[in-house]
């Protein structure tokens, strides 16, 4: 956190990066949530022979859930100061491209995943 408080901000800039961890914040909640409601009307709605898709859901929101935890601790320390080379001051930024990599990642893996559960429905016997 010595580096968060490191850096001046204006109130203006102060503003923007309040609205715009809220707005990030927001998204990333509502994500997990829609996530997990989706994942419960497939187990409660659907057959058992659904419940492996439920729980990717489930499984998806819980990650996506957690990105936006560590989003959210790493936006704290998005500003900082730093001295260079030839010994100014400089204003620092880093973007939360982790955050949004991993994002990505765990994307890519679960519709991998769902497209190879919904292949698998019509090779399982019925009864």
């Amino acid at each position: 956190m010595h580096r968060a408080r490191s850096v001046t901000l204006t109130q203006d800039e102060i503003v923007d990066v309040r609205a715009a961890q809220r707005t990030f914040e927001g998204a990333y909640i509502r994500t997990a949530l829609s996530q997990f409601s989706f994942a419960l009307i497939i187990l409660k709605v659907f057959t058992s022979e659904f419940y492996s898709i439920g729980a990717l859901f489930a499984v998806y929101g819980t990650g996506v859930l957690i990105i936006g935890l560590f989003r959210r601790q790493q936006g704290n320390r998005q500003f900082f100061s730093e001295v260079g080379e030839d010994g100014l001051h400089r204003s620092k930024f880093r973007t939360s491209g982790n955050a949004v990599v991993v994002l990505t990642v765990l994307s890519i893996a679960a519709y991998a995943c769902l497209i190879g559960l919904t292949l698998t429905l019509d090779r399982r016997p019925r009864a």
